[in-house]
């Protein structure tokens, strides 16, 4: 593996404990490669524990709204840890007036494209790269907080998107709406505009072409697209997406972002059928026990252990269809509340930690058998950020955290003290990376 390296000298603070670490950055020239069912970096199995930063390209920026510092402490700070995966949202969508997600955007209207947005994107694509991390860059959304589907539907249609939050409309009138995309030439055409420009896009920072630098792991297709009744044009778009990308992106890797084969009827996403294509070159499923109803966080002696056995059992489940397809597999989105779903910072984490530490030791025990259940990305670091009000709603000028908009500040984020958290973390990336010494 050839690596460009320099050194520098971090200094964090992590409670009342102050840590004084000489870290060696390494500029690797290697991409992540795909070979019998497995992540590689050069001749070397890829496994990891790695963390959703999904606001990292907003941070990134040089604006009043932006914290570059803030963004290199938390890089710093990820690399402590071992992580060296992130999965980082790089589009956002719609007018600055939008509710219910991140602002402002980086397209305001179609073909518009904010440069200080996508400057942002190469300040943090630069950072990754120094640290020798690898990111996932989701490129659209069928959830609101960054505009997304809904926002390409209403471009398009000019209806207007049915906001869950107002008590008229449900979640399943939002994602009715936003699977319309699907059937929508032209909003299909802007989506693949926007990609075709950050393809043929150079990094500022860096001058490297964005499908020529190794820092870029995989372009995934959107967060938790899914079916919602328009089956065909779904499976179409999937398929058509994916290969206009991979034909451009030989060195790089190309996922869908989707959620698996989810518990419940009506959503669907397809995940055997289409995680066969030669386009998607890995599978991605979500895992959520809380907000799938099957852990209750005021009653967790009743609920989290059964909870558990489903997660377990829904994993096994994604992972033989991964053993079967020969693909690697990431579980990229998982999380758990604060002990009985306290938004303050400083509530324990009891369950919290009970539930990572469950699944970091399935997926070390995995790597020791070459599996293809690959990495993990949890929901959702938070680094610095704290929110304002804990359980309130983030609006522009709020520091950005692991919550996304749209969800209440605190809810799964996770921040720079929680020091139990990461030490399953560091010890579980240790332990993953050099068990063949142990």
């Amino acid at each position: 593996m050839l690596k460009f390296c320099f050194s520098s000298l971090l200094i964090s603070v992590f409670g009342l404990f102050i840590f004084s670490a000489q870290f060696t950055y390494c500029q690797s020239t290697d991409f992540v490669t795909v070979k019998d069912g497995n992540f590689y970096i050069g001749d070397e199995p890829y496994y990891f524990i790695g963390f959703n930063y999904w606001y990292g390209m907003h941070l990134g920026t040089d604006t009043d709204y932006g914290d570059r510092d803030r963004l290199k402490r938390e890089l710093d700070h990820l690399k402590e840890l071992g992580v060296n995966n992130l999965r980082v949202l790089a589009s956002s969508e719609g007018p600055d007036d939008a509710p219910w997600r991140v602002q402002p955007s980086l397209q305001p209207e179609p073909g518009v494209y904010r440069e200080e947005i996508l400057k942002g994107l190469d300040f943090l694509l630069a950072e990754m790269g120094k640290r020798n991390m690898y990111a996932v860059l989701v490129l659209n959304n069928f959830f609101q907080w960054s505009g997304g589907m809904a926002q390409h539907v209403n471009w398009a249609t000019g209806d207007p998107i049915p906001y869950p939050h107002d008590k008229e409309h449900s979640w399943t009138d939002y994602q009715t709406y936003a699977a319309r995309f699907y059937t929508l030439p032209e909003a299909r055409q802007w989506f693949k505009d926007f990609v075709e420009m950050l393809l043929n896009r150079t990094n500022s920072i860096t001058d490297t072409p964005y499908i020529e630098d190794p820092a870029i792991k995989s372009w995934q297709l959107a967060n938790e697209p899914r079916v919602f009744g328009f089956d065909e044009e779904y499976a179409d778009w999937v398929l058509s997406a994916s290969k206009f990308i991979k034909d451009r992106v030989p060195k790089q890797l190309v996922s869908l972002g989707g959620e698996g084969k989810l518990p419940y009827h009506g959503a669907g996403t397809q995940f055997e059928e289409l995680g066969s294509s030669p386009h998607l070159d890995y599978l991605t499923m979500h895992l959520w026990i809380e907000n799938w109803q099957r852990y209750l966080p005021h009653k967790p002696k009743d609920t989290f252990y059964t909870a558990t056995g489903f997660a377990m059992g829904y994993l096994a489940d994604h992972i033989a269809i991964a053993e079967r397809l020969n693909k690697p597999l990431v579980l990229e989105e998982f999380g758990v509340s604060r002990d009985t779903r306290n938004y303050d910072p400083g509530a324990p984490v009891y369950y919290r930690d009970t539930f990572f530490t469950i699944l970091f030791e399935k997926l070390y025990h995995l790597r020791t058998q070459n599996s293809t259940f690959s990495g993990l990305n949890l929901w959702s670091y938070s680094g610095y950020g704290y929110p304002e009000q804990p359980a309130d709603i983030w609006e522009p000028g709020k520091p950005l955290t692991g919550d996304p908009p749209h969800e209440e500040q605190g809810w799964y984020s996770i921040y720079n003290h929680d020091e139990s958290t990461f030490s399953l973390i560091r010890e579980y990336n240790n332990r993953i990376k050099n068990f063949e010494y142990e």
